[in-house]
């Protein structure tokens, strides 16, 4: 696990990009249980300035995800929906890597901090561009028993919600 490299102040700019699907399927097939978001993002702020805290979310065609985008908007989370693919096949196909990807990277100039609310190993590259092409010091919170190594190995902080289930997760 990477050592913390910097004092994390109230000064520096964050903006939090969470990956609703990875975090779901993580605390589901973990703990059978839900991510406590009100907490996650308490303890990704750690009393910094919030700049953007925005959630990327699959909508289904059975709507009932409805009452978890209006509790995470109610948290202060902008909400950015897209639809499940199912494809011919009968394949599904539902993720927001390369939107939230281009997200950070156009929110980069304007954070001192990008906190990646995931555990996805694809996210490595972006992370080493916003470090050395951004200046951004950048952060992942997710479960550790599911987080990439490839993703632990770049990041400047690492937040493990497994270490607090307690807090983190809502049965």
């Amino acid at each position: 696990m990477p050592i913390s490299k910097t004092i994390k102040h109230k000064d520096q700019r964050i903006g939090i990009f969470v990956d609703a699907q990875n975090m779901y399927h993580s605390a589901r097939n973990l703990y059978k249980a839900r991510v406590n978001f009100k907490e996650v993002l308490s303890v990704a702020v750690a009393g910094r300035t919030l700049i953007r805290a925005i959630t990327y979310v699959i909508k289904t065609e059975s709507g009932e995800e409805r009452s978890f985008f209006e509790a995470m908007e109610k948290l202060g989370f902008e909400i950015k929906e897209k639809d499940l693919q199912i494809f011919a096949g009968g394949a599904k196909k539902a993720d927001w890597d390369v939107g939230l990807a281009v997200d950070t990277i156009k929110l980069a100039d304007k954070l001192d901090v990008v906190v990646i609310v995931s555990g996805d190993g694809d996210y490595e590259p972006l992370v080493e561009y916003l470090k050395i092409n951004k200046g951004c010091r950048v952060e992942a919170v997710a479960f550790g028993e599911t987080a990439s190594g490839k993703l632990l190995g770049v990041v400047d902080d690492f937040i493990d919600l497994s270490k607090d289930k307690k807090k983190f997760l809502i049965k």
